[in-house]
């Protein structure tokens, strides 16, 4: 356990969790085994500039990495985009400390033996109540200029991703593979058309005319019993004309000498 404090004011110390960080024999993971500090119970005003600046006395910090729970440890896709797919955590977090040299967790692990250590001192303070507003809301402005870069360089980047694609679909396109199949594509003399939005529209239509028809018709029970009576009684006069009819058909055809 070692023990920091956020600031020379603060009286009750906040424990960390540390320990040197596992993982098993031929576990894929972007933390080094014996390099990384697993740290446990961070503050949510604990950023990874403040927790490489409080082990940075143990040795050159090359990395921090801050998530809400412990994971496997899994490559994680680097998050290029400023502006998206931006998840804010709160609460308590958990830290992956990566030195340089093993010496550094063994140094780091020392440290309980040592007084609390502060996270915020006068050269480097971590900013709290109205100032973190205030640059948490600076922080939300949107430069449009630099989004609008953002969004193109994007958009360039699919461009050129669905050229690709398409140029190596028109490669392939009557080639058989290795087991004598040939990939067929919509792309030939009859193309499939998209739908325009006025057909969308009429589908769309028909569809609820359907479903309204279908809702209403028999929408009470006793209605779709009168229906079913209904149908057995036009059945039974039918069969009783149909009777008669092969009765009289009967007597016409009688052999009458007198």
């Amino acid at each position: 356990a070692l023990t920091v404090k956020f600031g020379e004011r603060q009286r009750s110390p906040h424990c960390l969790l540390v320990k040197e960080h596992q993982v098993r024999e031929g576990a894929g993971t972007t933390h080094p085994p014996r390099r990384t500090l697993f740290v446990l119970n961070v503050p949510p005003y604990c950023s990874p500039d403040s927790l490489s600046r409080l082990f940075a006395r143990c040795g050159h910090v090359q990395s921090v990495d801050m998530c809400e729970k412990p994971g496997p440890g899994e490559k994680k896709e680097k998050v290029t985009s400023k502006f998206f797919n931006h998840k804010p955590v709160t609460g308590f977090q958990v830290a992956y400390v990566v030195f340089r040299k093993p010496a550094g967790v063994q140094a780091a692990k020392a440290l309980s033996r040592e007084g609390p250590l502060l996270i915020s001192t006068e050269t480097h303070p971590v900013k709290t109540g109205i100032s973190k507003w205030i640059a948490s809301y600076a922080a939300s402005v949107v430069d449009q200029e630099e989004l609008k870069a953002e969004v193109d360089a994007y958009m360039q980047d699919y461009d050129k991703k669905v050229a690709e694609e398409e140029a190596k679909a028109a490669k392939e396109e009557g080639v058989p593979d290795e087991e004598g199949w040939v990939k067929v594509t919509r792309k030939g003399r009859k193309p499939g058309l998209p739908r325009t939005e006025a057909a969308n529209l009429r589908v769309l239509e028909r569809e609820k005319q359907k479903r309204a028809r279908k809702e209403l018709l028999n929408f009470y029970a006793w209605q779709h019993r009168e229906t079913k009576r209904e149908h057995i009684a036009q059945l039974r006069k039918k069969f009783e004309e149909d009777k008669q009819r092969i009765a009289l058909m009967r007597a016409q055809r009688k052999f009458r000498p007198y």
